[in-house]
């Protein structure tokens, strides 16, 4: 049995508030055996609801890794919540502006000392109408290109049931299903060897990776996933 990633006071303290919360849904998962039970790797996630950041944390946590998230920066500003996160090693990232790049170095560094790295390539909960990934940022690419480890895709569905960020509507019951459900390794061998990679390179990892988690996400829901990921700035026009 392999041992558990040592993890620290933070890390131990954000698991007993985060437990509880997962209880809110019922717990099934696939494909765990595919996450690395030691060394480095990225974990990207779908993001439909402002639970799954505590949902996937704790899916993590159960499958011995420490996980660290790429954070918007403002949450680290949030009193209690941020001293936690930042504890337990997530990473913050600067959008906008001349630190942005700060976050991506540190998440680089992570992954190159063996730690597990999380992401939200869609950057917040998709505007998507149907809860389908929508068009993402290619931090992602940057990151799965630049260090030679596993890059999984994971979908998870049943958050939004529970607390719909967009509506506000929060619904714990009757209890929901939360599945969540890691796929394999992305092949990403074609692309690699152009440094730096260039925009369209990023703009195919990107779509290749999310590609594969929209996949993952049609079997959960057995559901035919749309062809095309949703664009909110085309939306408002």
């Amino acid at each position: 049995m392999a041992r558990r990633e040592k993890d620290g006071v933070w890390v131990k303290i954000a698991a007993a508030v985060f437990y509880p919360i997962t209880w809110l849904g019922k717990r099934v998962t696939r494909g765990t055996e595919r996450i690395p039970r030691q060394g480095g790797a990225i974990l990207v996630f779908n993001h439909i609801s402002h639970l799954d950041p505590v949902v996937d944390a704790v899916f993590v946590h159960r499958n011995k890794r420490v996980p660290r998230f790429l954070a918007k920066d403002s949450l680290f500003r949030i009193p209690v919540a941020g001293k936690i996160i930042g504890g337990a090693g997530t990473i913050p990232v600067y959008r906008g502006t001349a630190n942005a790049a700060d976050s991506l170095r540190a998440a680089n560094e992570a992954l190159s000392e063996g730690k597990l790295v999380c992401i939200y390539p869609e950057g917040t909960i998709s505007k998507d109408p149907d809860g389908w990934p929508m068009r993402s940022f290619p931090g992602v690419a940057r990151l799965a290109l630049a260090n030679d480890v596993p890059v999984l895709p994971i979908a998870r569905w049943g958050t939004s049931q529970i607390w719909n960020g967009y509506t506000k509507k929060f619904t714990p019951f009757p209890r929901k299903t939360v599945t969540t459900y890691v796929g394999e390794p992305v092949d990403l061998s074609q692309f690699r060897g152009e440094d730096p990679p260039s925009n369209t390179t990023l703009m195919r990892v990107t779509e290749l990776i999310m590609n594969d988690v929209k996949t993952l996400l049609a079997e959960i829901r057995d559901e035919k996933a749309p062809n095309s990921f949703f664009n909110p700035k085309k939306a408002e026009n």
